[in-house]
């Protein structure tokens, strides 16, 4: 079997590095989900991709494995920006009303939200006795009636799957399917949780546990009148 290229290894290696998941690296740089996965090499168009994306990477290095993996001359303020992470524990500032694609890897331990990817920060009276970690956009229809799209769910991270509260609603960082929001309860199958939407449109699914990168509780919700 063909193994990966060296630069897709040392792609990987950077991804690592920064503390990225693979679903976030794909959407911030624009290169087709599961390119990395694939055990062949790298386009010319999805290197020249990653290298305008992260100009901190030597090229040489990503290339040819041989010297740093960062340069050593760039200039610190063009890294400052996706260096300085905002904790979710710190809401000094309020509540960091994020993008989908910035929560992409909350399952992790060492968490954090860049500052770039922060739209603003929110002081809601009503959330001032739990802890929330983030408030994000819902988006499609498969919730409705309980959410609408652009309604704003405000959440709290699940470090224990444990204390899964059932049919409660969740935000699901997975792998394959990025952020979904959808109500959560056992699957008669074992490994398995099932996803259900409040729009019976929707069928319900069931969702391997390995492809689960992080699980919230959606505490609340606002909305306009319009």
């Amino acid at each position: 079997m063909q193994e990966n290229s060296l630069i897709k290894k040392n792609i990987l290696k950077f991804i690592e590095y920064k503390g990225f998941s693979k679903y976030k690296f794909y959407q911030k740089t624009g290169i087709t989900r599961g390119i990395l996965d694939q055990n062949n090499g790298m386009s010319e168009e999805n290197t020249a991709k990653f290298l305008t994306y992260f100009p901190e990477i030597d090229a040489n290095w990503l290339v040819t494995g041989e010297g740093e993996m960062l340069k050593k001359d760039i200039e610190m303020e063009d890294n400052k920006e996706m260096e300085e992470p905002v904790m979710v524990s710190d809401i000094g500032k309020g509540i960091p009303y994020v993008t989908p694609q910035a929560v992409a890897g909350f399952g992790s331990d060492d968490f954090s939200i860049s500052e770039q990817d922060v739209k603003d920060y929110y002081t809601i009276p009503m959330f001032k006795h739990y802890h929330i970690d983030f408030m994000i956009d819902v988006r499609g229809s498969s919730m409705v009636p309980k959410y609408n799209s652009g309604d704003v769910i405000a959440c709290t991270i699940i470090n224990e799957r444990t204390f899964i509260q059932w049919n409660k609603c969740h935000v699901i960082a997975t792998r394959e399917q990025g952020i979904i929001v959808k109500r959560l309860r056992p699957s008669e199958k074992d490994g398995y949780l099932t996803a259900v939407s409040d729009n019976k449109e929707y069928p319900p699914f069931d969702v391997p546990v390995s492809e689960i990168t992080g699980l919230a509780l959606v505490v609340g919700v606002i909305r306009l009148d319009t």
